[in-house]
């Protein structure tokens, strides 16, 4: 029976996540960490109210057989790029080293396509340093995923997405071949397949773009 550590639970594929993790027989107790409660009732679960700037101190909490790191957030929530670097970069590489000094088995990173640390784009060249700096991080077996554009059911209204998403719905009947990872995903699927993964005992860093999380799924 194993015990997992979820970061981002609140957002569209850390709830998803959640649900393959409540329903596993694999898993026995989930350990959220959450800046606030969430309306959640389970006898698996166990909610930890935390400050992400202090992480270190709730060290003994980051202790099981996978940590899966779902934080994220978006330039319309947090316009000062510090703060977004914080919540993207910084939150997620700590919790890896902290992961990797009390022995955690795995670590899961819900990335973006496209992420490069050498990209000339904000975005993309934050993503590709985060993964840079959690593959050093020590732990023995890394899974990082680069999804393409989310669809699924979202708490918040997100109007240019949902623009997006219906252009997607078309664009990818063209999308064939090495340009499959650039199609739109089921949140769902991206879950599924995060789920799947740790189920899998290994060691190394492995890299699943938007195709192939499909395929596992």
């Amino acid at each position: 029976m194993a015990k997992a550590i979820i970061a981002g639970a609140s957002g569209l594929i850390g709830g998803l996540l959640l649900d393959f993790l409540v329903q596993s027989p694999v898993y026995k107790d989930i350990v959220l960490l959450v800046r606030k409660e969430l309306p959640l009732s389970n006898k698996k679960i166990k909610q930890v109210v935390v400050d992400f700037d202090r992480l270190e101190t709730y060290e003994k909490e980051i202790r099981g057989h996978a940590v899966f790191c779902c934080l994220g957030s978006t330039r319309k929530k947090t316009p000062d790029l510090d703060i977004y670097r914080k919540i993207d970069h910084d939150y997620p590489v700590q919790l890896a080293r902290m992961a990797a000094i009390n022995g955690v088995e795995q670590y899961h990173l819900v990335s973006a396509l496209g992420a490069d640390a050498h990209s000339g784009n904000f975005y993309t060249k934050m993503k590709g340093e985060t993964e840079e700096d959690i593959k050093k991080s020590g732990v023995r077996c890394i899974h990082i995923y680069r999804p393409s554009i989310l669809t699924g059911d979202r708490n918040e209204k997100r109007v240019t997405e949902r623009i997006l998403i219906r252009v997607m719905a078309v664009i990818n009947l063209f999308l064939w071949r090495g340009l499959r990872k650039y199609r739109s995903i089921p949140a769902e699927t991206v879950a599924s397949a995060i789920y799947k993964q740790s189920l899998i005992h290994q060691e190394g860093v492995f890299i699943h773009t938007s195709d192939q999380i499909k395929d596992i799924a």
